[in-house]
């Protein structure tokens, strides 16, 4: 009975360090600081090109930051002006420094894809961008799908574990007696 035992917390043993996530890597085996992760996804964006000009959007809720750079060498352009179309509607745009402006929506947009075209004017030239914005709904919950994934770990362990002890109980419990029988 006590070499089951010592067997059975083998088995454990070696279970509990295969399946934590801690024991695969020794000191030293870190790979560096982790990156910041986001805490959800990623704004909505877009981009328009063209041989002179990039333009790079960003949606967060109603309001549109937007992004102008030249083609040649990613450098703002300074004095554009910007006129922009989002989704068939005119919006007024507003310049907040070099290369960079906002654009305020009346309302939020409806998941879809919504076509962009925007006028850049400079002094020198005159050029239209079209882009497309891709708006879809969060498909995924990150705290479920880790709580799925921990559940199915936990789930594996336990096969296991019923496997292992089932197979020890099997091998050592029909043991014959070697104490005799009944007298």
């Amino acid at each position: 009975m006590k070499r089951l035992q010592q067997l059975l917390a083998l088995g454990l043993t070696v279970l509990t360090l295969g399946i934590t996530p801690s024991s695969w890597a020794g000191p030293g085996h870190d790979h560096g600081d982790a990156p910041l992760a986001s805490e959800g996804a990623a704004s909505p964006r877009f981009a328009a090109m063209s041989e002179s000009f990039e333009l790079v959007g960003i949606l967060q809720g109603k309001q549109l930051t937007l992004y102008l750079d030249r083609s040649a060498d990613n450098s703002p352009v300074p004095d554009a002006r910007l006129e922009l179309e989002l989704a068939g509607q005119k919006i007024p745009v507003q310049a907040q420094g070099i290369g960079e402006f906002v654009a305020t929506l009346a309302q939020e947009l409806p998941p879809g894809q919504h076509a962009v075209m925007a006028t850049v004017v400079t002094t020198r030239e005159t050029d239209l961008l079209a882009g497309e914005l891709d708006l879809h709904e969060e498909e995924h919950d990150h705290a479920q799908t880790g709580l799925h994934a921990w559940l199915l770990y936990a789930g594996l362990a336990l096969v296991v574990l019923v496997l292992l002890v089932w197979g020890l109980r099997r091998r050592f419990g029909r043991r014959p007696s070697f104490l005799g029988g009944a007298a």
